[in-house]
């Protein structure tokens, strides 16, 4: 009685979702499975119902496991957002629970506490651990002036920090959204089991029914439904994902869905933007030319006022010169940020303000002298980028700026091209020359100088579709548009980009290129893995038929291979979540 009632509780189950799947246009393996519960019972296989049953469930189990496991991941990232945070208000430090922080209130983090906010450090010196957001456990120290994350520790010293970013706006909150929309997506090679699954269970009812026709041996159909039964195969490959995805997030790798590692194990192309993602994004200023009646104090007033409008990094560096020299900002009535060229800008008083490349003083007809191009020249010669600002028709001055390679840039380069990935493009609005000496200096043989954002967008749609998955790696600022065309957009610096967040498949969270190395190699270790599990299945069923032909092996022996055998493709997955991504 008690296998009686076992059974049939586990056909109503199987049955319905079976039928589900058909209201949704989909063959399952619990069509399958019901078909097999039902021929059992009809014919008082009561032992091998049960064992069918007792398949289904551990097949559910390890379905709750693979979620479990993933979530666990999110877990115990949540458990390092604080609860309470300590904020200044006027010259009193009061306690409070973190939802009731406000933008800008002033939060104090002191020794051993996380911080609660994306902010700013008004004042204070720290050592930060960064780990629960970039994976690298090496502390980052913090001063005035810098921006630390929420959820960060504070290992050293105190800081007071200006709120800039509160509750769901802050980045740890959107990894936190993002890695559980990547959980609950499943997806991956879903696409390939569930054409495999559809083909595979006709072709089992089609070869069973021949079998039936041929004999009329009831047993021997049953006993084949039992053993070829592939509900293990089912989960094995989405559980294979989603470890692919947690492991990768403790690596400070936040991949949105397993479509994408799917994509990234296929990648034959990788397109680099170069300022902020090859290099370091820390540009400085090293030359200030001026040229006509302007002087210095003019032209930092003029170029830092204008710099002041625009994200770009180079503008950044600009502001950085001109706040180290005390400018006095103008005011300006309306501006303009031109992409991939630079800032028009008028003030109250119809003066026309211009900061950019030589393109956008050509594209507005400012006159450019011998004695301009000459300097201009000399500063590119030397690999710098140049700047240029105009005040009405008259050039104010040249600006010369450096930036420098990122660590282990090169090094990550030499490993890309070792495991097969050769064609590796760089792409850059910078002058040919600081591209080609950029270029040189990590070994790679492709670039483009020049481009507008525009222009990376086009070099994308024009490549060969059928080369192999593309990757595209931006620092997620002015490459929105590339990031979302390639098959797969990675951003750099994740940890303090909003766009990069939102607008990339994948996001590394600190600027460690060594990184996309990372991720290639996992992608390769899953789809590895992905082949093992089919191709244990297959051996096993194989077996499993030829005990069955062979050995005449009754329905209830068939099910308990089945049952027994069903854990090898599920073991081999959980591998996965003990792989060493830094190999």
């Amino acid at each position: 009685m008690i296998l009686i009632i076992v059974s049939l509780l586990a056909t109503v189950y199987v049955a319905y979702s079976a039928i589900r799947s058909l209201f949704a246009r989909k063959i399952s393996v619990d069509l399958l499975a019901a078909f097999a519960l039902v021929v059992s019972e009809l014919h008082g296989e009561w032992q091998s119902a049960t064992f069918i049953s007792l398949m289904i469930i551990f097949a559910k189990l390890f379905s709750i496991y693979t979620d479990n496991k993933a979530r666990t991941s999110i877990q115990s990232l949540l458990k390092l957002k604080p609860l309470t945070a300590k904020i200044k208000i006027k010259n009193k430090i009061i306690e409070v629970g973190i939802d009731q922080i406000q933008k800008n209130q002033i939060v104090v983090v002191e020794n051993g506490q996380r911080i609660a906010v994306d902010g700013t450090v008004m004042s204070g010196f720290a050592s930060i651990d960064q780990s629960s957001l970039t994976g690298e456990s090496l502390p980052v120290a913090k001063k005035k002036g810098d921006t630390v994350f929420s959820s960060t520790l504070n290992i050293s010293g105190t800081l007071f920090v200006k709120a800039d970013k509160v509750g769901a706006d802050t980045n740890f909150a959107k990894i936190i959204k993002l890695m559980e929309e990547a959980q609950n997506q499943k997806v991956g090679m879903r696409s390939v089991v569930d054409n495999f699954t559809t083909w595979y269970i006709l072709a089992t009812a089609f070869v069973s029914l021949l079998i039936y026709l041929s004999t009329h041996n009831i047993n021997l159909v049953l006993s084949i439904l039992l053993v070829t039964c592939a509900d293990d195969i089912a989960v094995a490959i989405p559980l294979t994902y989603m470890a692919g995805i947690a492991k990768a997030a403790s690596r400070g790798i936040i991949i949105k869905a397993g479509i994408y590692l799917e994509a990234l194990d296929k990648v034959k192309t990788i397109i680099v933007d170069k300022t902020g993602t090859l290099t370091n994004g820390q540009i400085k200023v090293l030359h200030l030319i001026t040229f006509n009646k302007f002087g210095p104090s003019d032209a930092i007033q003029i170029s830092s006022s204008l710099a002041s409008i625009s994200s770009h990094p180079i503008s950044k560096a600009i502001v950085q010169y001109g706040q180290s020299h005390h400018f006095h900002p103008l005011s300006f009535s309306k501006y303009q940020e031109i992409p991939g060229k630079g800032v028009d800008a008028h003030d109250n008083h119809q003066h026309q303000y211009l900061l950019g490349n030589l393109k956008l003083i050509h594209d507005k007809h400012i006159p450019v002298s011998a004695a301009n191009l000459v300097q201009i020249n000399q500063i590119e010669s030397e690999g710098h980028n140049i700047v240029i600002v105009a005040k009405d028709n008259q050039i104010v001055c040249l600006i010369g700026l450096g930036d420098h390679l990122r660590l282990g840039v090169k090094s990550a380069i030499n490993k890309l091209h070792h495991i097969g990935i050769k064609n590796i493009v760089m792409l850059t609005g910078d002058n040919s020359v600081v591209a080609k000496d950029i270029a040189t200096q990590i070994g790679i043989t492709e670039y483009y100088a020049s481009l507008l954002p525009q222009d990376k967008l086009k070099f994308i749609k024009k490549l060969p579709p059928n080369n192999g998955s593309v990757a595209f790696v931006g620092d997620g600022v002015n490459d929105t548009a590339a990031l979302a065309q390639a098959d797969v957009g990675i951003a750099m610096g994740g940890i303090g980009s909003d766009a990069a967040i939102e607008s990339a498949d994948m996001t590394l969270m600190d600027d460690n290129f060594n990184k996309i190395y990372e991720s290639i190699h996992l992608s390769r270790e899953v789809r590895k893995i992905v082949y093992q599990d089919f191709v244990i299945w297959g051996t096993v069923n194989l077996i499993g038929l030829l005990l069955v032909f062979i050995f005449q092996i009754p329905p209830k022996t068939a099910a308990a291979y089945n049952f027994v055998t069903d854990f090898l493709p599920l073991l081999n997955s959980i591998r996965l979540f003990r792989y060493n991504t830094s190999r």
